[in-house]
């Protein structure tokens, strides 16, 4: 019996030396261990290990980079930006971002955007919630320069329209103009399109945060003439796909519906006439799922994921991921601690073949992904305790 008893006991410290380097055993606390050393998943088509990079941000919002390497982190709650170096966090928070802020569950400093001609004309961009007095308020882009360690002579280019106060996401496209995701906000839905509202649209405006004269509406009365693309939910992610030029975005619906769309000049995607969520009561947003003269989503979900970002995956480092669309997620089906990083892999004509759900099993909200300088995916989780992480091949 003792020798029964000795063999258990080795087979047993075997398995559990084993088990959790598979991910098939949970620990207690799944984050504590991540933050004690990388965690390593076998998925799909790659071995793979997670990696904490920073930890104790105050719900991280939007991770950049700049031409010298540097980090840069937006903590919205706390409105401010920080900066990881050498892959250590800084204490110092960055001087001369915006002041006059409204906080809330949504609400601080969001977007970060480096100007694309940076090293020339080292712009930094900042998107956040002003408070405009009088309990009034908008979201608002300013841009000051940056000096090496902090912005110098931050000043507004871009004030939404008062009571605009739900997120602001910021891409420069491959035309050099600036475009802005504006969500549309919480409530009953609208009944029809409001195009002489910024809510819902993504907005095209010059680095300078001017009107662009190309823009597609411009001249028309029924149109603001900032508007790009209008029936929008949620923009919750913009990114560019290199191999074509495009902006792709992400955006949520209500009860299920989320959304990743092409975004094209002028172009109609629905809400809140079509929609393949439903409303918060239960019954459908809308009578049909397609309407004439409405853009059909690339991808969707049912229920919902609440997406928050997205980056394709333009890199040598995970051969198996080339091409692959990553979309950052919230919550499935409204249910907290949920979160994920969802891997879509597509056909050369941008088709989903392949869908696959990654980490998962931390119970973190992932507000961002991005694709780093260094050729890996850097994550961001939206918590009191926020995170920045980055994938690895296994064995790094």
């Amino acid at each position: 019996m003792k020798r029964i008893t000795n063999w258990c006991t080795v087979a047993t410290g075997m398995l559990m030396a084993i088990l959790p380097q598979t991910g098939l055993l949970a620990a207690d606390d799944p984050i504590e261990s991540l933050m004690q050393e990388p965690r390593y998943y076998d998925t799909a088509e790659a071995d793979i290990q997670l990696r904490v990079i920073a930890s104790g941000l105050d719900h991280p919002w939007s991770i950049r980079w700049l031409p010298d390497g540097t980090t840069l982190v937006t903590e919205k709650n706390a409105g401010v930006i920080r900066r990881i170096v050498d892959d250590e966090l800084l204490e110092e928070p960055v001087l001369g971002g915006p002041q006059d802020l409204v906080f809330g569950r949504y609400k601080g400093v969001l977007d970060v955007a480096p100007h694309p001609d940076f090293e020339n004309q080292p712009w930094l961009y900042v998107s956040y919630n002003k408070d405009l007095g009088d309990n009034r308020e908008a979201v608002a882009v300013a841009r000051g320069r940056w000096d090496g360690t902090n912005i110098q002579g931050l000043e507004d280019i871009f004030v939404a329209q008062e009571g605009t106060v739900n997120g602001l996401r910021l891409l420069f496209g491959t035309d050099g103009m600036l475009y802005l995701g504006v969500y549309v906000p919480g409530g009953p839905s609208p009944d029809d399109f409001d195009t002489l509202s910024q809510e819902g649209k993504i907005l095209r405006l010059t680095p300078e945060g001017e009107i662009p004269a190309d823009n597609p509406f411009v001249g028309r009365d029924d149109f603001l003439p900032e508007i790009y693309s209008f029936g929008h939910r949620t923009p919750t992610g913009l990114t560019m796909n290199r191999q074509t030029g495009e902006i792709w975005n992400t955006e949520m619906g209500p009860l299920g519906g989320d959304e990743v769309n092409r975004v094209v000049r002028g172009g109609n995607y629905g809400w809140p006439l079509v929609s393949l969520g439903r409303r918060y009561d239960g019954p459908w947003q809308s009578e049909h799922f397609q309407m004439e003269g409405v853009i059909d989503p690339v991808h969707f979900w049912m229920p919902g994921i609440s997406p928050s970002s997205l980056v394709f995956y333009e890199s040598d480092e995970i051969p198996a991921w080339e091409g692959d669309l990553f979309v950052s997620a919230q919550q499935e089906g409204r249910i907290p601690g949920t979160g994920q990083l969802q891997r879509i892999k597509l056909n050369v004509d941008g088709n989903e073949i392949m869908r696959e759900r990654l980490f998962d099993d931390l119970g973190q909200r992932i507000r961002d992904v991005k694709l780093g300088p260094d050729g890996r995916l850097w994550l961001l989780t939206d918590e009191d305790n926020g995170l920045v992480m980055r994938i690895e091949p296994a064995g790094n």
